[in-house]
């Protein structure tokens, strides 16, 4: 007799309602959550059956698991809480290029006629008018290496940068913006990468150039 087409599916299941934390310990319990007959939640801890979406969504919420385990068994690292999942509220931040970035424009007319290919996950440190930007080049390695991308805040006050910070730099005559870390002494700024090995270490914050942005978080894809 060949075993049942969801053995392994009914395995996960069984064993998270035998967890001594779980509330839905018997088929009876389970038919009730479900709203499911009776049956029908026997053939699930047999493995003959498996729920559709909505019945799985439904054992996620019951057991705080993910739905990628209770369907696939796929699991994360032991060190992530899943039931501490961070909430993704407000708009997507659009990635526009270090071209558009560098613009001596306001950045509400910058956002509204750059071209848009990509949005990144909502970051409520953007603000209002926040943006991504792709990392290009080693000069921020190996904190930040080329692809990755970058949030940005314009929406700041130079009185409020301090030493450290990670900004967005506009100097007229070139053609794109630059990322680096601001160094403040006394009345004057400069700017320096964070890779040790970089050629230039130290640059003197020119009149012609203006802080554009402040980078307020990184998103990098596995």
């Amino acid at each position: 007799m060949s075993e049942p087409k969801y053995l392994e599916f009914s395995k996960r299941l069984k064993s998270l309602m035998e967890n001594k934390t779980s509330k839905v310990k018997t088929v009876t319990q389970l038919k009730d959550a479900l709203g499911v007959t009776y049956e029908m939640a026997r053939r699930y801890t047999l493995g003959t059956a498996k729920p559709r979406e909505e019945k799985l969504q439904l054992l996620t919420e019951l057991f705080n698991v993910d739905i990628g385990y209770i369907d696939h068994g796929i699991t994360l690292d032991n060190n992530i809480n899943l039931s501490n999942k961070i909430p993704l509220e407000g708009r997507p931040v659009p990635v526009i290029s270090w071209v558009a970035a560098g613009l001596f424009s306001p950045t509400e007319t910058v956002l509204i006629d750059a071209e848009i290919d990509e949005t990144l996950p909502p970051n409520k440190d953007c603000g209002k008018n926040g943006y991504g930007l792709v990392v290009t080049g080693y000069s921020m390695s190996p904190n930040f290496i080329p692809e990755d991308r970058i949030y940005v805040n314009p929406e700041f006050q130079v009185c409020d940068l301090k030493t450290n910070d990670l900004v967005i730099v506009a100097c007229s005559g070139d053609t794109e913006a630059t990322f680096k870390k601001l160094i403040i002494e006394n009345s004057e700024k400069f700017l320096a990468p964070l890779n040790p090995q970089w050629p230039e270490q130290i640059i003197r914050l020119s009149e012609g150039c203006r802080l554009v942005g402040k980078v307020v978080g990184m998103y990098r894809k596995i």
